[in-house]
């Protein structure tokens, strides 16, 4: 997400993309530590949905970055 804040001094980042972001610095710690939960392992905290958007959030934001270095 800090890297999209910087961006956005910039160029305006569309919600979507910001909110893709703030999705993904979820994972950043907690999904690769076992002890970055309170008790219990990572895979007790994510589900398929998570699953699902951990692939799809890294699209919109590459899309999105693509479409800056194309224009």
């Amino acid at each position: 997400m800090g890297l999209l804040e910087g961006l956005s001094e910039r160029v305006e980042v569309p919600e979507d993309v910001r909110d893709a972001g703030r999705r993904l610095d979820r994972f950043y710690v907690p999904a690769r530590y076992p002890n970055g939960w309170e008790s219990g392992s990572p895979h007790r905290y994510f589900g398929e949905e998570d699953a699902d958007g951990a692939v799809r959030d890294p699209d919109a934001v590459l899309r999105f970055c693509e479409g800056l270095l194309a224009g």
